[in-house]
């Protein structure tokens, strides 16, 4: 049958972004390590996209405190504090790493690293390369796993994890002919980057569709706060090829206003204090109200604007966003780019510890696809540190995991991979079309403003979408209908764990609850949701 191939391996990296990058670079000082990546190493995920930059604590007056309190504070106090302060206390060392390996960040005059203002930061601690940092650590990376005994599989999508009794033994795998393949492994890490394509507008590549939520969840690994999707406040919206790419927030960073169709900055109504640099659940509810009361622009947005700076700093600070609205006839030197928030970042996900250990053994996981270390909302610049401090982790931890001695029935999970794929070929409607749906639901149901009967109607239609086939035409087809089933069940654990949260918190707003809490003294605590069942963890007021 197609698939008999097996490959094994010490450690097993499924995703080729950030995180999964270095922990593949950690995990090869300690056994055989092999780099699956759904698309080319380096080339998918959202960390080549990332823009604005990454937060590190460098300058003596700014202090690993601020940046922890600032990071709690942001996440309206659903982080896990042991994590955020991991996160904090190494992620200068972690960008140190880059600097050694040859990433070029800008600097200033005496060359120390350039820092620039992020929303929701008391403190200038965001390291950029212009407007491209994440590209520019991507390019480092790749440079360093291609000097790394490092295999590199790609184009190929883990669709399952290989399972020996709880335990997790590595990965069943597709390419894109449609060829089933397993990899063996003693310690298997998860490193797939986010899930908002499941939403209608998205700043996430073609690969953003969740698979390392649902295969882990599949698994039965636990994930927690999963309704915490964070809408980033400034997509494009015109023109209309335009819809949903990332605005970046060094763009707010480096000086730009928003501002309503009458001309008005109306971040003074929303937080007077810190106007456009508030943190971005504050500045997307405040876009959104702008445009459902009335004052939105002409195309559904409102106006950011950077008119008002010198042309030759927007060029030589901005130049990634001066290059693409120009392609657009945009010019931002002269012209405000017209912006809405767009589904861009889920800050739920595997639970994991310190070591980035999730539930299941054998089973690690960094980046993204975690939860816990942002909270209720991210603060911009921490996800680039996230995938370096925890990808490092991740990686050091796989490594050091002991050879495990295994006792998979391959020959069964093949069958019953190969019986999934009958089903997709006899199935019933074209992936898109379920796609389409479900991508129209979660914008119109599950965004930014939420309530029980909508979440209710949501998940009435995912339930609905659920029970439909998706139909393969062509073997080369198996890999979309994977994709779909995996947004599907992305889509029903952000929808469940929205419905088991009945509170307005960071970037969970139910219009529908009136609450007397603040986050600092919330009742609740996380949601967690896995295959023996979900919940919502509850404490005592601290008021």
């Amino acid at each position: 049958m197609p698939g008999d191939h097996v490959a094994d391996c010490h450690v097993l990296v499924i995703g080729s972004g950030g995180a999964g990058c270095r922990a593949a670079l950690e995990a090869s000082r300690y056994g055989e390590t092999v780099l699956l990546s759904r698309t080319l190493t380096g080339k998918g995920g959202c960390t080549v996209m990332a823009e604005g930059g990454y937060n590190a604590v460098l300058a003596e007056d700014d202090s690993t405190g601020l940046h922890f309190e600032d990071t709690m504070r942001g996440g309206a106090y659903l982080n896990d504090p042991d994590l955020a302060e991991i996160l904090v206390t190494e992620s200068p060392d972690r960008f140190r790493d880059l600097a050694a390996w040859g990433s070029v960040f800008d600097v200033e005059e005496d060359c120390v690293p350039a820092q620039r203002p992020f929303g929701g930061q008391q403190f200038n601690r965001t390291c950029y390369a212009g407007d491209r940092s994440g590209h520019e650590m991507i390019a480092t990376l790749t440079e360093q796993i291609r000097n790394a005994p490092i295999e590199q599989i790609q184009e190929t999508s883990a669709i399952d994890l290989l399972m020996d009794g709880r335990r997790v033994a590595g990965a069943i795998t597709l390419d894109g002919d449609g060829n089933l393949g397993v990899i063996t492994a003693d310690a298997t890490v998860i490193a797939t980057g986010g899930g908002t394509r499941c939403y209608n507008i998205s700043t996430n590549c073609a690969a953003g569709t969740g698979d390392g939520f649902a295969i882990g969840y599949r698994a039965g690994a636990a994930l927690i706060d999963m309704e915490m999707v964070q809408f980033h406040p400034t997509g494009a919206v015109y023109p209309p090829d335009s819809r949903g790419r990332l605005i970046t927030e060094a763009v707010r960073g480096e000086g730009g206003v928003l501002k309503n169709s009458l001309g008005e900055r109306f971040m003074e109504r929303y937080d007077p204090e810190r106007m456009e640099l508030s943190t971005r659940d504050v500045v997307s509810r405040s876009i959104a109200t702008e445009i459902l009361e009335g004052r939105g622009s002409e195309h559904g947005g409102v106006y950011l604007d950077v008119t008002h700076l010198p042309a030759d700093e927007i060029e030589r600070r901005l130049p990634i966003m001066l290059e693409q609205f120009l392609q657009f006839g945009v010019d931002i030197r002269v012209q405000p780019m017209e912006v809405a928030p767009t589904a861009h970042h889920l800050m739920g996900g595997l639970k994991i510890t310190p070591d980035a250990a999730t539930t299941l053994p054998g089973l690690y996981a960094c980046g993204e696809v975690t939860g816990g270390i942002h909270g209720a909302n991210r603060l911009g610049g921490n996800a680039l540190a996230d995938t370096q401090v925890f990808g490092k982790r991740a990686g050091e931890s796989a490594g050091k995991a002991p050879v495990a001695a295994l006792s998979v029935d391959i020959d069964k999970a093949l069958v019953r991979e190969a019986a999934r794929f009958d089903a997709y070929c006899s199935g019933t409607t074209p992936p898109h079309v379920i796609a389409r749906e479900l991508k129209r639901t979660m914008w119109d149901h599950a965004g930014i403003f939420r309530t029980e009967a909508g979440l209710k109607e949501a998940e009435a239609t995912v339930s609905r979408l659920q029970n439909l086939v998706p139909k393969a035409t062509t073997r080369r087809m198996l890999s979309e209908c994977c994709t779909v089933t995996n947004m599907l069940t992305v889509a029903r654990l952000i929808i469940q764990g929205a419905l088991l949260r009945k509170e307005s918190r960071g970037a969970h707003v139910r219009t529908d609850i009136i609450q007397n809490w603040t986050p600092a003294d919330s009742p609740f605590g996380h949601t967690v949701q896995s295959l023996s069942g979900t919940a919502i963890e509850t404490q005592e007021r601290t008021a």
